[in-house]
């Protein structure tokens, strides 16, 4: 596919999804949306194959900047059509959300409005010191969209949601890191750099594994323990089957190097 707003890479089994309308700070409009939708099928089918990780990462000087707000004007403001656009939003949030290989959202320079609502669906956030997250929505009367509600508050608490959503103040990446809101701060010089070689570690873990605890992780503050339990006995029975798990229990028996270290990485720097 020939994409409109995005770019769209695959390299050391690594996805990036670039979100590419830098003259706009990458503001989103509804064509951007079905190219993220349909990069994220291609992701889907490509799971654990050829790609076992994402950077979602924004063009130039933005990650995404929120909506069009200039093309707000010239659209439908009847309800009926902004719920439907709004639950076309929704569902490529839920492909995004759900995706099951670990994503990285990287911010540098404004992650504002839905911008920043989607940059926090990732599993793990990084930013450069110029990164910034403002929820925008009130300053042009508005209520958090791109799944707000929902991550906020899991994130920082609700009354540091509130604070963020009512004064619709800017969150720069050092804040943004002391109050939970993202993972790491890194360089402005090396931010692609430190994003792929987290990735890279990433990808060398149970594809299968990751992919069904994210699952019932997404789940965990809507389930009691009976339901939450349940999910865990049939995804351990599918991990189990898997020919990773199988290669795993043989090295430890055998005294090998196991398949997957994270701390045997670190030392070793990017493998």
């Amino acid at each position: 596919m020939e994409y409109r707003h995005i770019l769209f890479d695959v390299s050391e089994e690594i996805a990036t999804v670039t979100l590419n309308r830098p003259e706009a700070r990458n503001a989103l409009t509804p064509e951007m949306r079905e190219d993220v939708t349909h990069a994220l099928g291609e992701i889907k089918k490509r799971a654990g194959k050829d790609i076992k990780a994402m950077i979602l990462t924004g063009a130039g000087r933005a990650f995404c900047a929120g909506g069009d707000v200039k093309a707000m004007g010239t659209r439908s403001n009847r309800a009926p059509d902004q719920r439907n656009m709004m639950r076309a939003f929704h569902n490529t949030l839920f492909d995004l959300t759900n995706i099951e290989v670990p994503v990285i959202a990287l911010v540098d320079g404004a992650a504002a409005g839905a911008g920043a609502n989607i940059a926090l669906t990732a599993d793990f956030v990084m930013a450069t010191p110029r990164g910034f997250f403002m929820q925008a929505f009130a300053r042009i009367g508005l209520i958090p969209d791109w799944g707000g509600f929902y991550i906020l508050p899991r994130l920082i608490g609700m009354q540091k949601a509130r604070e963020l959503i009512f004064t619709a103040r800017r969150v720069y990446a050092e804040e943004a890191k002391q109050i939970g809101l993202i993972y790491d701060v890194v360089g402005q010089d090396t931010a692609m750099e430190e994003a792929r070689a987290f990735a890279r570690k990433l990808s060398k873990a149970p594809t299968a594994a990751i992919g069904v605890a994210k699952n019932i992780l997404n789940q965990s503050y809507n389930q009691d323990i009976r339901t939450l339990s349940e999910m865990e006995a049939m995804g351990q029975s599918i991990c189990r089957d898997t020919d990773f798990h199988k290669e795993a229990v043989r090295r430890f028996a055998a005294k090998e190097p196991p398949l997957y270290d994270w701390e045997a990485m670190q030392k070793d720097g990017d493998d």
